[in-house]
């Protein structure tokens, strides 16, 4: 899959996005987006988690990543389309995509996981322009036929650890939550925002009410934390 754009329902800071891992993610979220709700889940996102080869060969350079506008360098995601840090991937993987993205310094690399204790693995060989994200639901223990990722509270346990890069937590898609409890978990993260968003397919997730979601946000306003909102978060709000 080569370099893509940033579009759609993902993060609009981000400019590009690449995989380099295919297979199907051990954490088996029901509502993961890769399953395409007309055709499926892609080939390449199927069976055995495995490196595809050919993505190595894709050059994150100037000539590559330079937008319509002009602007480079480029924000990039990097394995959005699967968690590069699960349990069942190989720590040399890890390293080699990691590897790959410190070809090309210039550019901000964005990792996010549901898994971050695997972090710790890689603080000595992390770009130095980077930003470490973790996607934290609900404060609640998720039933394992939506997830069988970390429990949220273990992720909370690593995430509050300092361990010098820049941080952010996504809350999508946003389940059931206790805000006294989530709120405190974000201001003990101290990340640098805070992204919420709902569930674009409607999985019949266990999802809060409004005034919830409502207080949140105000709450984490006045703590001078950052909120980006996705646009989907409106079905929830009214």
């Amino acid at each position: 899959m080569p370099l893509k754009k940033s579009k759609g329902n993902m993060y609009p800071w981000v400019t590009h996005t690449h995989t380099c891992l295919g297979g199907e993610c051990p954490h088996k979220c029901s509502y993961c987006y890769v399953d395409d709700p007309r055709f499926g889940r892609a080939a390449r996102y199927q069976g055995s988690l495995r490196l595809i080869e050919d993505e190595f060969k894709v050059r994150y350079d100037e000539k590559t990543l330079r937008r319509e506008d002009g602007k480079y360098p480029g924000i990039m995601f990097i394995e959005h389309r699967n968690d590069l840090w699960a349990e069942n991937v190989p720590v040399e993987w890890i390293r080699r995509v990691v590897k790959h993205c410190n070809g090309w310094q210039e550019n901000e690399y964005i990792f996010q996981t549901k898994n971050p204790k695997r972090y710790k693995e890689a603080f000595w060989w992390l770009p130095e322009r980077c930003m470490l994200g973790c996607t934290i639901e609900t404060n609640r223990n998720i039933p394992k036929e939506i997830s069988l990722a970390p429990q949220p509270e273990d992720r909370f346990a690593i995430m509050r650890e300092p361990n010098g890069y820049r941080r952010f937590i996504t809350i999508e898609p946003i389940m059931d939550f206790d805000v006294a409890v989530l709120v405190n978990w974000i201001l003990v993260i101290k990340p640098v925002f805070v992204n919420i968003g709902a569930d674009s397919k409607r999985h019949r997730l266990p999802e809060p009410p409004a005034e919830k979601i409502i207080a949140l946000i105000d709450l984490l306003d006045k703590a001078g934390i950052e909120i980006r909102e996705k646009h989907n978060l409106g079905r929830l709000l009214t």
